[in-house]
């Protein structure tokens, strides 16, 4: 997989594609999609100006990590009713409840979870979204690997999974994006050090058989998430080709 991935990107640019990183720290869920559909709006809005007046205005490319405090989300595609609590249960938890419009059914956000946001016009990288999903995944497999352990994929799943090719399956990377001409929002959350027990509210992505995990809880001990950071950007920045500002 790492072949083909290097593969199909080397036709990006030997350069590096010029990205924006930024790190929002711990921001409210809607504070946080309200600033990236104001940065894929606007970027559309170049695109779509190009293809009418014929310019060739370049279009931003950004990288955002943040963390949230505790909320679940639900995809367009995904069913309400895996939220287990109703709204009292919610404010016990000292939880927010969005139904949003990226892929996926439910999911749960919180501290210590790297949640990333790649805003990237794909015109840039490539057109395929297939490719864009299972590159995210590669790099937070490869930083899996930083700290010596191996993950993979789970058969007709998005995500990155620990012993996926047998009944220990458990995910420790859950996706969903959402893509308009080509430019991407919403993307992958990580867990790290997060609070486990909020995931036992929910039916995780809809999956009821399956674990869910975090690097400090196959660790054994809690990592220092800025560390982790470092290392995932470093990796996707790497695997998409890009030159980070």
């Amino acid at each position: 997989m790492q072949n083909n991935i290097n593969e199909e990107l080397e036709k990006s640019s030997s350069a590096g594609i010029p990205t924006q990183f930024i790190d929002w720290g711990l921001t409210d869920y809607q504070e946080a999609w309200d600033k990236q559909e104001d940065l894929l709006n606007k970027t559309v809005a170049i695109k779509t100006e190009n293809r009418i007046n014929g310019t060739q205005l370049p279009t931003p490319n950004y990288l955002i990590f943040n963390e949230h405090p505790h909320v679940y989300t639900l995809g367009k595609s995904g069913h309400p009713e895996n939220l287990l609590l109703d709204e009292q249960g919610l404010k016990a938890k000292q939880a927010t409840y969005y139904k949003i419009n990226r892929g996926g059914d439910i999911t749960y956000h919180g501290p210590g979870q790297i949640v990333g946001y790649p805003i990237l016009d794909l015109d840039n990288f490539f057109t395929d979204i297939h490719l864009y999903l299972r590159t995210l995944e590669e790099a937070v497999m490869l930083t899996l690997k930083d700290y010596g352990i191996a993950s993979g994929r789970y058969p007709g799943y998005t995500g990155v999974w620990l012993d996926a090719d047998n009944e220990k399956a458990r995910k420790i990377c859950a996706m969903g994006v959402r893509c308009s001409r080509w430019v991407t929002m919403h993307g992958f959350a990580f867990n790290v050090n997060v609070d486990l027990d909020y995931f036992k509210n929910i039916v995780p992505c809809g999956i009821d058989d399956k674990a869910v995990t975090s690097l400090e809880n196959e660790l054994g001990y809690q990592p220092d998430i800025n560390k982790v950071k470092e290392k995932l950007k470093n990796h996707i920045a790497t695997l998409f080709r890009m030159k980070l500002v």
